[in-house]
């Protein structure tokens, strides 16, 4: 094909944003497409083949938009608008900036950053139960906890209720100081810094001193009936089928549930069943329950973490088709997908 180029401008107020440091949100969309963007004197020049050209031009034209609802663009939002683009589904980005969950104690607003995440909220919406399943750094418990807050700020429930199982991960409890209180702790400091984050600590421990707000192992849930509470299991992949199943009954009137793990991460005795693994078979079929399922896809902590999760994913595969077969899987064979199944993603 011949090479063309055309104009392209952006305004002066939004280069800095768009461009990103040492023009490295450029570089990446120059490499993605095989382009050269030249800026000079307020324009842009973009060289290259004609697809190349129209896809550049429809991912900066997405940045732009970002830019102008008052977002910083980041890596991420660079890399997952070339990804869309690739699709021809760019145009959702519009769609996941405009659905504002809550704002920060700074005031950053908290919203969806890619499809899976807004479909996991519009399910947390519209279900009474949802499951968010997926790797580390999807948002599954930060957007859950800005979805609670929302609805615990808004009168929607009258308390918040967080919880995670208090395994040990290679560590036995008994060796850490203090009392037991001190000793779980640690396993639920993830959801303090979310609350802290999106609550602020002052409000928080007024509404934890009113017993409107509580973060607790989930052994504290054995016995109780939780009416019109947000309730949050988080780190699900480590309960037992007995302690999954003691959860979910304790679920009252005028309550929402959402349930987060990671089936890759299990923290479990050798041999044990995840009661999350369990919960996916048992529950697909029954209504108001649903089941989200986030990919690497969806992260949106450094992009390294991505491809750190996707060599794993690989590696996991790998070595599943070795034991299935006794033989090594052969390289292009790592990547492939099986047929969904129902109830997975």
């Amino acid at each position: 094909m011949s090479i063309q180029e055309m104009s392209f401008t952006i305004p002066a107020e939004h280069e800095q944003n768009i461009f990103g440091e040492f023009d490295a949100n450029l570089k990446r969309i120059e490499k993605a497409f095989r382009v050269t963007m030249i800026s000079r004197s307020g324009g842009m020049k973009i060289i290259g083949e004609p697809k190349g050209i129209e896809r550049t031009e429809r991912v900066l034209n997405q940045l732009l938009e970002l830019a102008k609802n008052g977002n910083v663009i980041s890596e991420q939002n660079v890399s997952y608008a070339i990804a869309l683009c690739m699709e021809n589904k760019e145009e959702a980005i519009s769609a996941i900036d405009r659905d504002l969950i809550c704002h920060t104690i700074q005031g950053k607003p908290i919203k969806p950053k890619t499809l899976g995440q807004k479909e996991y909220v519009d399910a947390i919406r519209e279900k009474m139960i949802t499951f968010g399943i997926g790797p580390a750094g999807t948002g599954k418990t930060y957007l859950a906890m800005a979805m609670a807050i929302t609805a615990f700020k808004n009168d929607e429930v009258s308390r918040i209720i967080m919880t995670r199982p208090a395994i040990e991960a290679g560590e036995k409890l008994g060796f850490l100081p203090g009392d037991h209180q001190s000793k779980v702790d640690p396993y639920l400091r993830p959801l303090y810094d979310a609350l802290y984050q999106i609550m602020g600590a002052e409000n928080f421990v007024k509404n934890s001193e009113k017993g409107l707000i509580e973060v607790a192992p989930l052994a504290y849930m054995r016995g109780r009936t939780l009416d019109n509470a947000f309730i949050i299991l988080d780190e699900a992949q480590n309960t037992s089928p007995a302690q999954m199943k003691m959860f979910l009954t304790r679920i009252g009137f005028g309550s929402k549930v959402v349930i987060t793990g990671d089936l890759t991460q299990k923290d479990l005795p050798a041999g044990q069943i995840s009661g999350l693994d369990e919960a996916c078979k048992v529950l697909r079929d029954v209504d108001d329950i649903a089941f989200s399922y986030l990919t690497a896809a969806d992260v949106v902590r450094h992009p390294l973490v991505q491809k750190i999760v996707k060599a794993y994913d690989a590696y996991e595969a790998a070595k599943a088709g070795r034991k299935s077969t006794g033989r090594p899987v052969p390289a292009q064979a790592h990547f492939r997908r099986k047929p969904a199944e129902k109830g997975t993603d």
